[in-house]
């Protein structure tokens, strides 16, 4: 029992001991942040007494500065120095504070002594470099580089801390020669130096004054040393910053044949191309690689990326001519020949047949190429219901829309649980919504809102809504039926009928509950033309009238995605993405919107800006 009752009490004075020192620490901070630094110190001295840790030394300092009690506070300093001697940091601030009080040449003598007596130890004359550059005293911190690489020499140049110290103080020429000549040294820094020279680079201007440095300067390095790959890559990264790929494209062409390496630079560029849109250098670099050979390890890769490429440019820009059309048709075509008609080209097939269909006007084409596709040995359930899909659109834009609903429902019976399933049921869907069969559609509808695939959630979601917001609002239910029709002639890429639909909406039912909607699809009809400086209008009027409806963030994102991958012109782009972050924060748009705006923005977005 004895032996219990000395274990609690030991316990006992534990607890207290620590919760008095819990409570010291919180009287110090609590004081200390209301200027009350007489009180502070009380409290900052017992706990410096027990732990003088850097911490309890600058707040007790500080408390003894701010209290003009001088005397104490160097006792305090050379209390702290002679009890950490290899701290270079707390000469530093004796020094400092030698300088504050009127005494230079104490200060002077101090430094002096810092750096005649430094070691040859890179920790230590990194640290007081650290200690001065800390304290804003760049003259000294460059004193202790140069004492440092004299001492040094070779084995450990401080080339990082030379540039670092040059870039802060403007010197972006001396900078970028520190870098260079690490690089020069261990090409091992590449990817720490493109990092630091992003953050000083600023790559949105043009030809600023570093960019012209650096490119200049590793042009030079390039002649002088043609066997120093480094420099090389290092052009070809900077080149790709400035998003001048035509540029970064001969760099890494050239080389690609110096090394040997059978295309694989060329093709990682290419696929960067592509993720910009530069789809003309993109397309430049797959062809290189296809030019190399059949032979070569990224001839098909290539192939395949050039006709993607081709197809992206159609669909995504929608800005080609009949020539430009005709000769991405005949590339597919050509493959096509070459390949076979087998399992390994339904991704050829499937493309050409959209291309056709959706661009070249040549549907009957399509629709023969993939009846072909269906009966190629060996296709693969998945590739069945792909062509079966891509048939099925195409018959919709012929206007046999009961047939491709057959189709889109093989596909559903097939694949009940898997995202094509439940985009054959969503594309079903609307076409009973096209016809006017709106309670059946809405049914099917109400099911997909459950999907497990988001994107298509989303959709049947909008489409629902605007059956369950429009539908019977008007006795005979002209207006949705109308609305309807039209909407299947932009699937059927009928422009100026779906248009004349829509102005007859308007004229004959003016402040319809639809007029959102139909603002929001005539902007859709001229993006799918690349009508694009014509789609802002009437995006704007959407929101200068219904800012406040349900489809303000749709029109909010398609503006910011306008400016941003087909005006180029980012400010905007951003405007509008803010936009949706600030006024609409429960938007389906907000996390893409987000992103997009930390890469516009070089992902120095901060966190208060999101609230």
């Amino acid at each position: 029992m004895k032996h219990l009752l000395l274990v609690c009490l030991g316990l006992f004075l534990s607890t207290a001991i620590f919760a008095q020192g819990e409570t010291d620490q919180q009287l110090a901070q609590y004081y200390y942040s209301n200027g009350e630094f007489a009180k502070a110190r009380t409290y900052y001295e017992k706990l410096y007494s027990k732990e003088p840790s850097k911490f309890h030394f600058n707040r007790l300092y500080e408390c003894l500065i701010q209290d003009k009690e001088l005397k104490e506070a160097e006792k305090l300093i050379k209390k702290q120095i002679s009890s950490n001697r290899s701290e270079q940091e707390y000469i530093v601030i004796l020094a400092q504070f030698y300088e504050e009080n009127e005494e230079p040449d104490k200060a002077l003598k101090l430094y002096d002594d810092l750096i005649e007596e430094l070691p040859e130890d890179p920790s230590r004359i990194i640290a007081l470099y650290n200690a001065f550059r800390s304290k804003n005293k760049n003259e000294l911190a460059l004193r202790t580089l140069e004492k440092g690489r004299k001492l040094l020499k070779a084995a450990y140049p401080l080339h990082f801390q030379f540039a670092e110290l040059y870039g802060a103080t403007g010197q972006q020429e001396k900078m970028i020669t520190e870098y260079l000549d690490l690089l020069d040294q261990n090409s091992g820094y590449a990817s720490s130096i493109q990092t630091v020279l992003s953050r000083q680079i600023d790559f949105s201007k043009d030809d600023s004054k570093e960019y012209v440095l650096l490119k200049t300067s590793l042009l030079e390095r390039i002649q002088k040393k043609p066997g120093e790959i480094a420099y090389s890559e290092m052009l070809i990264w900077l080149f790709i910053q400035k998003k001048n790929f035509s540029a970064a494209l001969t760099q890494t062409q050239a080389l690609d044949r110096k090394l040997g390496e059978q295309g694989r630079g060329v093709m990682e560029l290419g696929k960067m191309c592509v993720e910009n849109q530069s789809y003309d250098i993109a397309r430049q670099a797959f062809k290189y690689v296809r030019d190399l050979g059949d032979d070569k390890l990224y001839f098909y890769q290539a192939e395949s990326a050039l006709l993607n490429t081709r197809f992206l440019e159609i669909t995504t820009n929608r800005n080609y001519s009949s020539e430009e059309l005709d000769a991405a048709i005949v590339e597919y075509q050509v493959t096509l020949t070459r390949l076979g008609k087998r399992k390994t080209s339904v991704p050829v097939i499937l493309e050409l047949a959209h291309i056709e269909a959706f661009y070249g006007s040549r549907s009957k084409e399509a629709i023969t190429q993939l009846n072909e596709a269906l009966l190629i040995p060996g296709l693969t359930d998945i590739q069945k219901a792909e062509v079966k899909m891509k048939l099925a659109d195409i018959q919709v834009l012929d206007g046999d829309i009961w047939e491709a609903s057959l189709l889109y429902m093989q596909v559903e019976a097939d694949f009940k649980f898997e995202p094509i399933g439940h985009e054959a049921k969503f594309k079903n869907a609307r076409i009973f919504y096209y016809d006017g069969e709106f309670d059946f559609a809405q049914s099917q509808l109400s099911v997909l809102k459950e999907s497990t695939s988001k994107l298509i959630a989303n959709d049947a979601l909008q489409l629902s809504l605007l059956i369950t917001d429009n539908f019977g609002l008007d006795s005979n239910y002209t207006v949705m039926t109308w609305f309807a029709k039209a909407d299947l002639l932009i699937e059927q890429h009928n422009y100026s009928a779906a248009y004349q639909l829509f102005d007859s909406i308007n004229t004959g039912f003016p402040y319809h509950s639809l007029s959102d909607e139909i603002l929001f699809k005539k902007a859709m009809i001229a993006e799918q033309q690349g009508k694009w400086n014509d789609a802002i209008p009437i995006l704007e009027e959407l929101l200068k009238y219904h800012g406040e409806d349900i489809l303000a963030d749709d029109a909010l994102f398609h503006l910011g995605d306008i400016y941003e991958n087909h005006l180029e012109n980012k400010e905007k782009a951003m405007e509008f993405y803010k936009t949706i972050l600030f006024d609409f924060k429960g938007s389906l748009h907000a996390i893409e919107a987000r992103k997009r705006l930390r890469a516009l923005r070089g992902d120095n977005l901060d966190e208060e800006d999101l609230q």
